[in-house]
């Protein structure tokens, strides 16, 4: 969809947004998200797009749909009544309402631009199921109207030509004086902003008893709206209303301050959240394999769905009200964290991944495993591990060597590796693909420390271990923390999802040597389950914050594990403020703070930087990352992050994603966070 001038650059590219549109909501359909047999006979070519891709149209079908059947509901009475979808393209929304009976005395008029409103009359006359719909037709083939049938009228008008619009449009047969509902999903942004008001303004002046439904994207300052943004300007297809109308309350107040009486809007993490039923969002979350949540939600808090209206008796309210569940006000934060690249002498390419691990095996030496990223020029799951080691103040990166008498790495993501000794760390859980078993274990072996290390001769040596304790490691997202149990050592593995459970809640005391798990007692209310939290060892227990629940929604709980004589005890640690709920983030212990970095939450008016919760006082405090010195948009979610104590500092590796239909996102290097002043204040 989308239209805009045809005067802007590129105008093709802007015409093609239609097309795109269809052949990913045609797969949506074809995979059950949408019920829709239409979609497939309006689609110029039938593709197979991602899960991603899927739940994005998804929702966005959803949206524009439940505002449509309110205002039939609400308009079942009258006479006539009037649907104007602007910017149609391939849509099949005529086809649907007509198909289940729902156009009782209502009309649909579909504009677009001239060359597309002929091709989709073209196919619909040539299409016996359309066409049948459609009825008796008539059209002009070089005139305005390309199709006309008795409730269905498509007209080839440029939407940025207001005059012509609304002579063609009366022309066609459109009432002024009958309830009315224009839709644009994703039109007007196309458009210069002088020229989309107007077209708002005269729906508003124009027809007395009118509704108005917006799709469009917001929040373009943040990294994944700026990598948002480029994706579209890279197309020739700017998204122009951005710089004016950059969040839901300035949309609200445009249709407010152009004419409109009432006017409620939503981001769609909200509407998926409020408006469709908890039935229905679990039928959704269950089509396919599916572990993009990041980047689901991220897409989510970038589009938002708007309906105004004026004139209506009784008012009409499809989303219920503009106040959010989560909260959609902003943040507070306490002050800022300042951000500067990590200077490195060699290429750091390596570096460049997702859903990695990174574990400092000593004081100035980082091993980073796994995940997606860039690796010889492709994207692709990562096969080489890569090391970071500080001499003479300065971080040198490089490629690691792995024994050849050892086990190859299986290019996993979401594992943890935890370090045992100098010279011994263990890899548990992980996944190739969310449609495969999670991955069991394996130990890295390295080689004894010296006092003078070097990238280039850093090496190590991957052992499988034997089946007996698997079961417990075949998950991903998890978690895997250091504890003591009557003089013993153990990894609480926590939590985390695996191939036929989204969510798990259980846990798992691991022997150190991993041959096996120990029955210990925990004791109190078992927690909500969980993955993509973060899990700190802390006063000989372990800290668990935040992570994704059960309905995928994030939690905001802050968990403590604490020892007991006789085992281990679930509490709730208080703070206050109350933690946002957020997950994907990593979380480190320093002098009795908990640092949580980065993540994934709910709140749109801004991204997640570092929060420092004080342990024994439960004072909570949000800080915001200065990005200033970064060239490029900083992703803060599927990263890890290594706390450095001497320096007081983060270094932020690795992070991005796949940034639904905008391109694969990964940070271009290692980012420093200076601590030592938050940590003194805080």
């Amino acid at each position: 969809m989308g239209r805009g001038r045809t005067d802007v650059p590129r105008p093709a590219a802007v015409r093609s947004t239609g097309g795109s549109s269809a052949v990913s909501k045609c797969s949506a359909a074809a995979r059950g998200y949408i019920q829709d047999r239409f979609l497939r006979l309006l689609a110029a070519r039938q593709r197979r797009r991602a899960p991603l891709v899927h739940r994005g149209y998804y929702i966005r079908a959803r949206a524009v749909d439940h505002c449509v059947r309110d205002f039939l509901l609400k308009t079942h009475g009258h006479a006539r009544t009037q649907i104007v979808s602007l910017g149609a393209g391939f849509d099949s929304l005529f086809f649907r309402l007509k198909d289940m009976g729902l156009l009782h005395g209502a009309a649909v008029y579909e504009v677009d631009f001239p060359s597309v409103a002929r091709q989709k009359a073209a196919l619909i006359e040539t299409t016996r199921e359309l066409s049948a719909l459609v009825g008796e037709a008539g059209g002009e083939e070089l005139g305005v109207v390309a199709l006309s049938g008795e409730d269905y009228k498509l007209l080839g008008v440029d939407l940025s030509e207001l005059s012509e619009l609304e002579r063609a449009l009366e022309g066609a047969g459109l009432d002024s004086g009958a309830p009315t509902l224009f839709i644009a999903e994703v039109v007007l942004t196309y458009m210069e902003n002088s020229r989309s008001d107007a077209l708002i303004q005269w729906a508003a002046g124009r027809f007395p008893r009118a509704c108005f439904v917006l799709y469009e994207q917001v929040c373009p300052r943040d990294p994944f709206g700026r990598v948002m943004q480029q994706h579209f300007s890279q197309r020739g297809s700017a998204l122009r209303a951005l710089a004016r109308y950059p969040d839901c309350g300035a949309q609200r107040r445009r249709f407010l301050e152009q004419g409109w009486t009432e006017c409620s809007v939503m981001d769609m993490n909200e509407f998926f959240t409020r408006c469709t039923p908890q039935e229905e969002q679990q039928r959704v979350q269950a089509l396919e394999p599916f572990d993009e949540y990041e980047e689901w939600h991220l897409k989510c808090s970038h589009y938002f769905v708007l309906a105004a209206s004026k004139g209506m008796e009784p008012s009409w309210t499809p989303l219920l009200s503009s106040v959010a569940v989560h909260g959609d006000g902003a943040v507070r934060t306490a002050g800022t964290v300042a951000a500067a690249p990590c200077a490195l002498p060699s290429e750091a390419s390596g570096l460049r991944r997702y859903g990695h691990h990174s574990v400092l095996i000593e004081p100035n030496v980082i091993l980073t495993t796994g995940g997606f990223g860039e690796e010889d020029g492709q994207h692709c799951r990562m096969r080489h591990f890569n090391v970071l080691i500080k001499r003479a103040g300065y971080w040198k990166s490089g490629r690691v060597k792995t024994e050849p008498s050892g086990e190859r790495w299986d290019g996993r993501l979401y594992h943890t590796v935890s370090r045992l000794s100098s010279t011994l760390a263990l890899v548990t859980g992980g996944r190739t693909s969310p449609s495969s078993a999670g991955l069991g274990m394996l130990w890295l072996k390295f080689p004894e420390p010296c006092n003078d290390p070097d990238p280039e001769d850093f090496a190590v040596e991957l052992v499988s271990l034997q089946r007996g304790s698997e079961p417990a490691a075949l998950r991903w997202r998890h978690s895997a923390t250091e504890v003591v149990f009557q003089g013993e050592r153990y990894l609480f593995v926590y939590g985390g999802r695996s191939a036929a459970e989204p969510v798990l809640g259980d846990w798992c005391f691991l022997r150190a040597d991993a041959r096996s798990c120990a029955a210990v007692p925990v004791q109190g209310p078992v927690p909500e389950g969980r993955h993509s939290h973060s899990a700190c060892g802390w006063n000989g227990g372990v800290l668990i914050a935040g992570g994704l629940g059960a309905a995928e929604r994030p939690l905001g709980s802050l968990l403590f594990l604490g020892a007991v004589d006789r085992g281990f005890q679930w509490q709730t640690v208080q703070t206050q403020p109350p933690l946002t709920p957020r997950y994907s983030h990593t979380a480190h212990v320093h002098d009795g703070k908990l640092l949580l970095v980065g993540g994934v939450w709910f709140h749109s008016s801004s991204v997640p930087g570092v929060t420092v919760i004080d342990l024994m006082t439960g004072l909570c405090l949000d800080y915001t990352i200065d990005v200033e010195h970064l060239e490029w948009p900083l992703m803060l979610h599927n990263h890890s992050s290594v706390f450095l104590p001497d320096e007081e500092e983060l270094l932020l590796i690795g992070g991005g994603g796949n940034c639904f239909s905008f391109g694969t996102h990964l940070n271009a290097e290692p980012v420093v966070l200076s601590l030592r002043g938050v940590l003194a204040s805080g």
